[in-house]
């Protein structure tokens, strides 16, 4: 499996500033550069507007490290992925696989 590990990704965090209007702007901080397996899982049409916007459902695996949440993205390629599911793949802290959906522009 560590031979499949051959994209660069990296994890960032989502960083909340108050607006002053009761709400939050969110920055993104990039953390780790790491290597991962990326596939691509298919996609979705979610509505825009008065049209229909097609998004990439990619799935990557990495090696297991502690601290990584669903509130993180991962960017791939120049593009970003929101991570919506995560599991540690075997239960033996091995790696762990990142079910994704590419961000709206």
């Amino acid at each position: 499996m560590i031979g499949a590990l051959r994209e660069r990704v990296t994890l960032q965090s989502p960083i909340r500033t108050a607006d002053g209007a009761g709400g939050a702007a969110v920055t993104w901080d990039d953390g780790v550069s790491i290597w991962a397996k990326v596939e691509m899982r298919g996609g979705g049409e979610t509505p825009a507007g008065e049209r229909l916007e097609a998004r990439a459902l990619v799935r990557m695996t990495i090696r297991y490290r502690s601290g990584i949440t669903a509130e993180m993205r991962a960017l791939w390629q120049g593009r970003a992925f929101n991570i919506r599911n995560l599991r540690d793949a075997d239960g033996r802290r091995r790696f762990l696989v990142l079910d994704c959906e590419e961000e709206r522009p």
